[in-house]
């Protein structure tokens, strides 16, 4: 694990949270282990940002690792919290602006060294010694409709543990669920750590998401944007009817309310957007192609008027 989670993200220390979000994205878009099955680098390099992400995506966990409380891993620095609050304890001969002589005779200054290794000998022999137990981390690709519809799957993480992991609605790419309590054992009376699972959603064939939103091309004939019609359309809860308005194009954008997503702390769905693709027959046959000479004698018009420059 890289010492420097800002590294592993390719930042620096003053990124925002926008670049943090965006740079693992990124990262996990081009070098997780699914694409790059024979790739240890590429597995090595979404590990290293998944760790960066899930300690720095967090502001409070962030601003503890800036100012030196918790490593990469997330684990306590307990030798140099030590450190600092008995080099600023009353009566440390070693405090900034004290001397050797402001503490008093040579026996003294031995006495107080004693004592402290004392201390240091209780702390390594386990005495009053409770860590907490180390996070397991784990990359699960899901299915498109799984991630907006919610789901449950099981996995193996690396110890062997067998874990039931539920997939809430809205679920996104990058995300990351937390199960409390199912990491490692902790140390002492130390709690164990947490199993944190980064999704990664696998793309559809049909849907795309942007916020909320779903969206999808439809493909229509030609007579059906011309006259208009009822069509079936695929939705992320099953097929819908939906109307086309008479005389539709291309590239026109219908909006059917509420058939997105709903994602987690939200009250509402999104809506799902339908963008219309005229589709030629398959063969124009002499009557079709009859018609329409006719039919562009009296009544043609040019769509690309105002493009000239």
């Amino acid at each position: 694990m890289s010492d420097d989670p800002y590294a592993a993200l390719g930042l620096k220390k003053s990124a925002t949270a926008e670049d943090i979000k965006k740079a693992y994205r990124k990262i996990a878009r081009t070098s997780h282990p699914d694409l790059n099955p024979d790739d240890p680098k590429a597995e090595a390099k979404f590990k290293a940002a998944s760790h960066a992400y899930d300690l720095l995506k967090d502001p409070e966990t962030r601003a503890r690792f800036d100012r030196g409380e918790i490593d990469a891993s997330g684990a306590e620095q307990q030798e140099r919290r030590f450190y600092k609050e008995y080099a600023e304890a009353p009566g440390n001969p070693y405090r900034s602006g004290q001397r050797f002589e402001d503490f008093g005779e040579a026996s003294d200054i031995f006495a107080e060294f004693m004592r402290q290794k004392g201390y240091r000998d209780r702390q390594e022999s386990g005495q009053r010694f409770n860590v907490r137990g180390q996070d397991q981390r784990y990359a699960l690709e899901i299915p498109f409709l799984e991630a907006v519809n919610g789901g449950t799957t099981r996995i193996t993480m690396p110890n062997g543990s067998a874990l039931q992991v539920k997939i809430p609605k809205g679920s996104d790419d990058g995300q990351t669920i937390r199960l409390r309590g199912k990491g490692e054992p902790g140390y002492g009376e130390g709690p164990p750590g947490d199993a944190l699972i980064t999704l990664s959603v696998r793309p559809h064939s049909l849907f795309r998401r942007e916020g909320n939103d779903i969206l999808i091309t439809l493909p229509v004939t030609l007579d059906e944007a011309i006259l208009g019609a009822q069509v079936e359309t695929p939705t992320i809860d099953g097929s819908v009817k939906l109307s086309i308005p008479k005389g539709a194009s291309s590239g026109q954008i219908l909006r059917l309310r509420g058939r997105g997503v709903k994602s987690i702390g939200t009250k509402s769905r999104g809506d799902q957007k339908v963008e219309l693709r005229i589709v030629a027959p398959p063969e124009i046959d002499d009557a079709l192609a009859e018609f329409m000479e006719n039919w562009r004698k009296t009544n043609a018009y040019d769509p690309r008027k105002g493009m000239k420059i």
